[in-house]
């Protein structure tokens, strides 16, 4: 899976995250900034069979999927760090190859960096395109996996959204949606 990696640019790699990844990076970075990618949204678009679910109750979560823009966050890692942030990526981010690595510019305060990205495999047979707003509050209502519960990785990610600014629509649906199932 490694080899899938695209080559790192010289000196500092950029990582750019749209869920958990921002709020749970587990990889020394130097700098952080909001960014904005465009051609891509994020999208609970993956059926997880590791992290969030298993292969009998798969979870759902986030891909970048073609179409719109993306705020997130990009992460400067320094050169030193680069080779271990990239194995860390590849145990993490690549179990499945459900996501291809690709770099792509994003856009950040002080102008544009290529950023390492994951962009979900629309071919792979994890790619769950849009579910229905009630299929997608019944499996993240219930699914758990290896990192814990489905709904936790969800609300996580909305809120830490919030705490930086960025406003989400779907996912605020899908929030209200979940609330809604709980009580």
């Amino acid at each position: 899976m490694a080899r899938s990696l695209p080559a790192p640019p010289a000196g500092d790699l950029w990582v750019f995250a749209y869920g958990s990844l921002m709020w749970k990076p587990g990889f020394p970075f130097a700098e952080s900034h909001l960014a904005r990618l465009h051609g891509y949204h994020r999208s609970l678009c993956i059926w997880s069979v590791v992290h969030r679910g298993t292969r009998r109750r798969p979870g759902l979560v986030f891909g970048l999927d073609a179409g719109g823009s993306c705020v997130g966050m990009a992460y400067r890692v320094p050169p030193k760090s680069v080779t271990p942030t990239l194995e860390y990526l590849v145990e993490r981010e690549l179990v499945t190859d459900v996501y291809h690595p690709r770099l792509h510019r994003v856009h950040i305060p002080d102008g544009a960096v290529q950023a390492l990205t994951f962009v979900v495999d629309r071919g792979h047979w994890q790619y769950a395109g849009r579910p229905s707003m009630r299929e997608v509050t019944a499996t993240v209502a219930t699914a758990r996996g290896r990192s814990g519960a489905n709904r936790d990785y969800v609300t996580n990610t909305f809120t830490h959204l919030q705490e930086l600014g960025i406003y989400d629509p779907h996912l605020d649906q899908i929030s209200q949606a979940l609330r809604d199932h709980r009580s």
